[in-house]
C-alpha cells in the first residue's frame, strides 16, 4: 500500500473525498455537511445511520447562530473543540460550566451531578442557547425536565453523550420532547462529536 502525497492544506479536502467515495447511504443535502464532518472526526461510518435530525433543524440552527447565540457544552473537551474563529465571526460565545465553583457547590448540596446543575445555570442565560452534550446523559435528562416545565427551552439541543447508563434513554427523551435537536442515537457519541456538530453548523455560514 503506497502513501499518498498530500499537501497539508489539502488533507481535509482529500479526507472528505474519501468519505464521499465510501459512503454507501444517500444523505440529504441539508444534513450532509453535519454527517460528513462527524464521520471525518470519528472515522465511523455508523453515524450515517445513527444521527437523528428533527424537522427543519438545520434552518433553525443556522438562524440561531446568526443571532449571536451562546453555545453551552457539558465538557471542556467539547468547548475546546469548537472552532473559535467561526464562533467569533458569528458573534457567538461558548461556555462550559462544569468546573465552576458555584456549580460544584450546588451539585454537592443538592446531590445532583455537575452536568445537571450546569443545565440549571445555562437556564439563566438571557440570549438564545444551543446546548451541546457530548458526555453526560444527566444533562439531557435535566434539559428534558426544564423543557417539560417550560422554564428553559434551548433553541437547539445537540445530544451526543457516550456510554452505557441512561445514554440511550436520555437521547430518546430529547427526541420525543419535540425540541429542535440533532442526536447521536444509541451508545455512541462523545465530546468530539458534539464539537463536530457545532462546527459543521457554523461552517455552513462562515465557509460559503
Amino acid at each position: 500500500m503506497e502513501l499518498e502525497y498530500i499537501l497539508p492544506n489539502e488533507i481535509e479536502k482529500r479526507s472528505f473525498e474519501i468519505i464521499s467515495s465510501e459512503l454507501e447511504k444517500n444523505i440529504p443535502d441539508d444534513i450532509r455537511p453535519v454527517v460528513m464532518r462527524v464521520i471525518h472526526t470519528t472515522a465511523d461510518f455508523d453515524y450515517a445511520e445513527n444521527l437523528y435530525f428533527s424537522e427543519n433543524v438545520i434552518d433553525k440552527a443556522v438562524s440561531t447562530l446568526k443571532k449571536g447565540c451562546v453555545i453551552v457544552t457539558d465538557t471542556n473537551m467539547a468547548l475546546s473543540g469548537i472552532n473559535k474563529t467561526a464562533l467569533n465571526t458569528l458573534g457567538c460565545k461558548a461556555f462550559c460550566f462544569m468546573a465552576d465553583k458555584d456549580v460544584a457547590e450546588t451539585a454537592k448540596e443538592k446531590g445532583l451531578t455537575r452536568a445537571a446543575v450546569s443545565v440549571d445555570k445555562a437556564a439563566g442565560i438571557d440570549k438564545p442557547v444551543i446546548f451541546a452534550a457530548g458526555n453526560a446523559p444527566t444533562a439531557l435528562i435535566r434539559l428534558n425536565e426544564h423543557i417539560k416545565s417550560g422554564d428553559f427551552i434551548p433553541e437547539l439541543v445537540i445530544g451526543c453523550p457516550v456510554g452505557f447508563v441512561n445514554v440511550i434513554q436520555s437521547k430518546e427523551m430529547i427526541i420525543q420532547s419535540g425540541i429542535p435537536c440533532i442526536v447521536a442515537r444509541g451508545r455512541k457519541g462523545g465530546s468530539n462529536v458534539a464539537a463536530a456538530v457545532c462546527n459543521s453548523l457554523m461552517y455552513m455560514i462562515t465557509r460559503k
